[in-house]
């Protein structure tokens, strides 16, 4: 097997007319070797659903940097909520990580929204029953584990994705729209992120209903070669106060 390499692109948006979205991505390197990107989702609009993922994702990401397997700490970040609101709050939560000491991405999830997986298999949803956390005593996550080989697609998305265009009788299908795009385009790591968020927009006819997150992770054959590890970003700031 050749050189390979992690590509991970991120491409979200809030909802239409909220100044603040309720999703947040976190990203951690993982004790033992690897990456690890915590989605989570809280409950409701703007700032009080910020403030909600913003926790959980905290939560999340530190129990992972101290070594705790991700199920486990899937596990955690639901008991912290659940005793820390009563019940009375929740959130969905993926875990997508690359671990290097089993050689495996693992997959958590604790949402109604499928996690799509492409290799040279085919496409998949996994879309097995899934409980948000928080709300639910002894809730758990559904774990996934696959290899780490090449041409491996990882998209996960937040239901603002999963339920564009529902408010116009329209169904989004994302396993096709991902199998269709992998098959019909050299699209790269971001280039697909932005196109699965470009069609959830299109959906909602330009204004979104939710906030929308899309996470892609690819397995991907390199020739550079060496040690050197790079992250790019990119976040608008609106215009300054003097219009510029």
């Amino acid at each position: 097997m050749g050189q390979l390499e992690i590509q991970v692109a991120v491409a979200k948006v809030h909802r239409y007319a909220s100044s603040e979205s309720g999703d947040t991505l976190e990203m951690i390197e993982r004790p033992h070797g690897g990456l690890s990107f915590v989605l989570a989702d809280g409950q409701g609009h703007g700032r009080p659903a910020k403030a909600i993922s913003n926790l959980v994702a905290k939560k999340a990401v530190g129990l992972l940097a101290d070594g705790v397997r991700d199920g486990a700490a899937a596990r955690g970040t639901h008991d912290f909520l659940y005793a820390y609101r009563q019940g009375k709050v929740s959130a969905t939560l993926n875990i997508a990580s690359v671990d290097l000491a089993s050689r495996s991405i693992v997959l958590s999830r604790n949402s109604h929204c499928p996690v799509i997986l492409s290799s040279t298999a085919g496409v998949r949803c996994l879309d097995e029953e899934s409980q948000p956390i928080g709300v639910y005593p002894g809730t758990k996550p559904v774990i996934t584990e696959v290899p780490i080989v090449p041409d491996t697609h990882v998209i996960v998305f937040t239901d603002g994705i999963l339920e564009a265009g529902a408010r116009f009788g329209i169904r989004f299908d994302v396993t096709n729209l991902v199998r269709s795009l992998l098959a019909n385009s050299q699209l790269d790591t971001q280039g697909l992120a932005e196109a699965i968020l470009a069609a959830a927009i299109a959906r909602d006819q330009g204004r979104p209903s939710d906030d929308m997150s899309v996470l892609v992770l690819r397995v991907a054959p390199t020739e550079e070669k060496g040690e050197v590890r790079r992250l790019l970003v990119s976040f608008p700031l609106g215009e300054t106060r003097d219009g510029r």
